[in-house]
């Protein structure tokens, strides 16, 4: 775990940027369960950076996309880079860059396995592109990402499991609540030949996605895309909100 300022350097090789200001760099590893634990001292948690790096992560991936693939359309597109900002691809970048023992985390969160716990991680990682484009800029964070979602991008064209996010839900569902998703047509609009389809995905009554794209098959899977990220969402929250209330008792 790095704890100072002065144990970045290793990451910071690691990883190939050299900061201006390390103290987003540690911002970036900080774990709101150690900022809890660590009431005494001044520190900043990595969430606002996370909800930085998310947004830049979605614009530089969605321009390698658009530049990339001039003849994939919109909906393929949206799937796409779906598929490449998504819970566990971002943890497996950050399991690439080591990123898991960088953390600082509290008591709690290392003993149930914070380090490898994928929400965490995909958390870290965008926390880290934030502090990355904050301390940077754009021209420098841009081919930096590009570098991590490169090898990753191959895997998932070859494969095309982007394009079948509604089997990868089904099995989930199946699993948590022995229930078989259902698909919602909300709306149509447009021409017949220039149709917009708006499809919702639900477990019972509740629902867990909604896309849109000009087929239903198209937009049922880009709401199963959807709702697998707060499926992966949940299970995160539940699992912070039970160790929020146990250091709350400590």
């Amino acid at each position: 775990m790095i704890g100072e300022l002065d144990d970045l350097s290793v990451f910071e090789e690691r990883i190939q940027i050299d900061f201006l200001d390390r103290s987003l760099l540690l911002r970036a590893l900080t774990h709101r369960s150690y900022v809890n634990e660590n009431t005494s001292v001044a520190l900043q948690d990595n969430e606002r950076l996370e909800f930085l790096g998310d947004a830049v992560l979605d614009f530089i991936v969605g321009a390698y996309l658009f530049d990339r693939y001039p003849e994939m359309s919109e909906g393929e597109l949206t799937m796409l880079r779906a598929a490449l900002v998504r819970t566990r691809t971002l943890a497996r970048f950050g399991t690439l860059l080591g990123i898991g023992q960088c953390l600082r985390l509290g008591r709690g969160e290392e003993e149930t396995g914070g380090r490898d716990r994928q929400p965490t991680l995909c958390a870290a990682f965008e926390a880290l592109v934030g502090a990355i484009f904050l301390d940077q800029g754009l021209d420098i964070v841009e081919p930096w990402v590009q570098k991590q979602i490169a090898p990753a991008l191959e895997d998932i064209i070859a494969a095309s499991s982007y394009k079948d996010a509604k089997s990868e839900f089904q099995i989930w569902a199946q699993a948590q609540y022995n229930m078989t998703p259902r698909y919602q047509v909300l709306s149509s609009e447009g021409p017949d030949h220039d149709k917009l389809f708006t499809v919702a995905v639900l477990i019972g009554d509740q629902t867990w996605g909604v896309g849109r794209g000009p087929s239903k098959q198209m937009a049922a899977q880009m709401a199963a895309g959807i709702a697998m990220e707060q499926a992966e969402g949940s299970a995160e929250k539940s699992i912070s909100d039970r160790l929020t209330i146990a250091e709350a008792d400590v």
